[in-house]
Parts: structure tokens; sequence; C-alpha cells
């Protein structure tokens, strides 16, 4: 496998082997060896599932206190563009995003860690998402920030998005409480 740093350090593509012939492809999602050889987090609680039609957003969602999670996301069927957006408050890149289109072509995977907003949009005519959790969701520690904050300026690639009553009554990043500081991140 391949990991690749992003514009944010902490936020890395991964790209693994993959071997395809006439009959398919195989790659291995995930390898626990591999991610500790590169330093990653590798205690994944719980695996999420997603099946979306095109124009959905979801997100974009983080988990306070020692409910943060990291998320190892991936796309099975169809297209996305993955978001995570930087919320470290006193980080060099506080607000800014990294954006990554994931598809069942491509096999592109995206490491992201706790202190970060995590988002997708759907390109394709549906998606299967997954993504590994190191923590369990907690509903009381979750948070959102809305999908469409002019501040973060986000181009999901959708026209007319279809998004959660949850979704569109997230906060502004100027909102938000500091939940993460940069300087206690240990990534």
């Amino acid at each position: 496998m391949e990991i690749i740093s992003t514009q944010i350090p902490e936020v890395l593509i991964v790209k693994p082997d993959v071997y395809e012939d006439e009959r398919g492809y195989f790659l291995e999602s995930y390898n626990e060896m591999r991610f500790l050889e590169n330093s990653l987090e590798t205690r994944f609680v719980q695996d999420n599932i997603s099946k979306s039609g095109k124009g959905t957003i979801r997100g974009l969602h983080y988990q306070i206190k020692n409910k943060a999670q990291g998320k190892f996301c991936q796309v099975i069927t169809g297209r996305v563009l993955d978001i995570a957006v930087d919320i470290r408050f006193g980080s060099p890149t506080f607000g800014k995003h990294v954006a990554l289109e994931l598809s069942e072509e491509n096999h592109v995977q995206l490491w992201i860690p706790p202190g970060f907003a995590h988002g997708f949009s759907v390109l394709s005519d549906h998606a299967i998402f997954l993504y590994k959790c190191t923590e369990f969701y907690s509903k009381q520690h979750e948070r959102i920030i809305i999908y469409n904050d002019p501040q973060l300026n986000i181009n999901w690639g959708i026209e007319k998005p279809v998004i959660s009553s949850k979704d569109q009554e997230g906060s502004f990043l100027r909102e938000i409480k500091q939940d993460f500081l940069y300087s206690e991140m240990k990534i």
C-alpha cells in the first residue's frame, strides 16, 4: 500500500495494492500490520456502511471529548467526494479542508484523524460508502457543521443537494466550541 500526505499532513490518502485480472480484482481494504508500520491509529471499533443516491450530502459530522472518532473511508460502489475539515483550534490549517474523490474504480481510501469534521457527497447514481471508526457512535457527543458554511467554501460537486433535516441544522464553523486544540492533539 502507498500512503500519501495531503495538503493537511494528518489527513492521508491510502492507495492499496490492487490485483486485477479478467475475473475482477482483489485488494486488502485494511491490514493492521501495514497501519502499524506507518504509525497510523489502528484501534477500530465500529464499521459503518452508508448507501446514498446521487446528490446526497452527508455531514459535516464529528464527535467530541473521549468519543472523538478517527475514520478510515472507502467506497465499495459508485463515486463520492469525501471531505475532511480541520477543526483543531490553533492549527495552521484550521478551517481548511481536503476534498478527494473515492470510487470503486480508483480504490483510493482516506484516513481522517480525530479533530476533523467529515462529510461526503454522492457523485454517481448511488454509492455504498464504508468507514471504519476508532470510537463508537455517541449521539450526545455528535456535532454537525452546516455543509454550506461560506467560511469553508466547499465545492461539493452537486447542483441540487439532498440533505437530511439534521444536517441542515448544523452550526457554522465560527459557532463551534474549542473541543479540539491543535497543541493538545497527538496525531
